[in-house]
C-alpha cells in the first residue's frame, strides 16, 4: 500500500479551561508521541481524553502551550491544513452516499483526479476487507462495517497522523473484540502514528505501544502497558489498572520498540492543584 511519511506529535504544556463550568479540562499536559507509534489516552469521564484529542486535531485551540505535528507549530492551524485523520465515535458517515462516495469524499474537496480518486478507494477497500461493498449505502452496512468504512475516509487523503475518539464504543463486546485486532494489525502494517481516546482499560493495554492516563485534566503517567500494571507511578494509576496486573506475571504484555516520551515540564505560568476554578458567588455556571 503506497503511503506519506508519518509525523511524530508533541502536546507541550497544554491547558484548557472552561470557565462557565469552572474547570480545568486540561492542566499543563506534555507528552510526545514518536512517528509510527500509537498512544492511547485513557481515564474517566471528564478527565481530558477527549478535549486533548480535539485539540491535537484542531477542533479546539488550548489557552495555553503548543501542538506540534513533526517539527511543525500547528497550534493555531485550522484543522483541515494538518493533515490529520480523524475517526468519530458514531462514524459520521453521510448516509446519502455509497461506500465508495463516502470514502472517495476527502479526496473529492481536494480535487484529485477521477483516476486518483478511483485506485485509492479500490486500494482502501481492499485493505478493509470490504471488497464489493462500493455501491453499498450506509444503511446496509453492520456496525462493524461502518467503522471500517469512517477508517478508510480518514486514510484516504494519506495523513501523516491518525486519531481515533472512542471508535470502538458504540459495537458490541465480539465485535469490538474483532476490530481490535483487527486494527492492531492494519496499524503494524501502515505505521501511520495513532492517537486512540478510550475508556476500555483493557482495549488501551492490548492496542498501544504506550498508554497515557490522564485524571481531572492532568497527566498522572505515561509508559508501556507493562510498566503501568507493574509499575504504578501513582495509587490512582494502580487501582484504574487492578485489574490487570496479574497479567504480567502469567502473560505479559506485547514489547513494542516504538515509544513515547514525556517533554520536559512547561514553563506555562498556570499552574492548578484542583480541577475546579474558584468562582465568584455572581458567575453563572
Amino acid at each position: 500500500m503506497t503511503s506519506k511519511p508519518t509525523r511524530s506529535v508533541t502536546v507541550q504544556g497544554v491547558t484548557k479551561l472552561f470557565p462557565r463550568a469552572g474547570v480545568v479540562g486540561l492542566a499543563d499536559v506534555s507528552l510526545h508521541v514518536p512517528a509510527g507509534a500509537l498512544l492511547a489516552l485513557v481515564g474517566p469521564s471528564g478527565s481530558g481524553k477527549t478535549t486533548l484529542l480535539r485539540i491535537i486535531a484542531g477542533l479546539d485551540y488550548p489557552d495555553t502551550g503548543a501542538i506540534r505535528v513533526g517539527p511543525e507549530d500547528v497550534t493555531n492551524t485550522p484543522a483541515r491544513l494538518r493533515g490529520l485523520g480523524v475517526v468519530f465515535q458514531h462514524y459520521a458517515l453521510f448516509q446519502h452516499l455509497t461506500v465508495f462516495e463516502n470514502i472517495a469524499f476527502p479526496l473529492r474537496v481536494r480535487h484529485r483526479s477521477r483516476a486518483e480518486i478511483t485506485a485509492r478507494v479500490t486500494e482502501l477497500l481492499a485493505l478493509m476487507q470490504l471488497d464489493g461493498f462500493a455501491a453499498r449505502r450506509v444503511t446496509q452496512l453492520s456496525g462493524g462495517q461502518a467503522q471500517r468504512v469512517a477508517l478508510a475516509r480518514a486514510l484516504a487523503p494519506h495523513p501523516s497522523v491518525l486519531l481515533l475518539d472512542e471508535p470502538f464504543g458504540a459495537l458490541d463486546t465480539e465485535v469490538r473484540h474483532e476490530l481490535r485486532a483487527w486494527l492492531r494489525a492494519l496499524h503494524d502494517d501502515l505505521h501511520v502514528t495513532t492517537i486512540l481516546v478510550t475508556h476500555d482499560q483493557d482495549e488501551a493495554l492490548d492496542l498501544a505501544d504506550h498508554v497515557a492516563v490522564l485524571r481531572d485534566g492532568r497527566l498522572e503517567q505515561l509508559g508501556t502497558p507493562a510498566e503501568l500494571t507493574t509499575h504504578p507511578a501513582t495509587p490512582f494509576v494502580e487501582q484504574f489498572f487492578r485489574t490487570h496486573r496479574t497479567r504480567s506475571h502469567s502473560i505479559p504484555w506485547p514489547d513494542r520498540t516504538s515509544s513515547a516520551q514525556s517533554p520536559p515540564p512547561s514553563s506555562s505560568p498556570l499552574a492548578f492543584t484542583r480541577n475546579k476554578i474558584p468562582r465568584s458567588p455572581r458567575q453563572s455556571p
